[in-house]
């Protein structure tokens, strides 16, 4: 028998811990948000955003939030839910980092 995962070619395997907070919200626009905003060192500071209720995620820093259209277009969200959801995540979204 052979091994299945033999023909893999890893080009990264690693375990890091991190933390994630969960938060729930509901704007004026009455769409509830379940979120779950991860902190790791992966992803040069950009946070790991799952919307818990539609499967959903992005990686995001505040130069994402500033896209028109991107909140929009990843969560399938109309104008006025992108802009309850950008609003909170302007509050734990940081700046990116790059690093050499």
């Amino acid at each position: 028998m052979t091994n299945p995962h033999h023909d893999l070619d890893f080009l990264s395997d690693s375990t890091e811990s991190t933390s994630t907070r969960f938060v729930t919200f509901i704007g004026n626009s009455l769409k509830r948000f379940d979120l779950a905003v991860t902190n790791t060192n992966r992803f040069y500071g950009k946070k790991l955003v799952i919307d818990l209720l539609n499967g959903k995620t992005a990686i995001l820093g505040t130069d994402d939030l500033e896209e028109e259209g991107y909140l929009e277009h990843v969560f399938s969200l109309n104008e006025d839910e992108a802009e309850e959801l950008r609003c909170f995540l302007y509050q734990v979204v940081g700046d990116a980092y790059f690093t050499d």
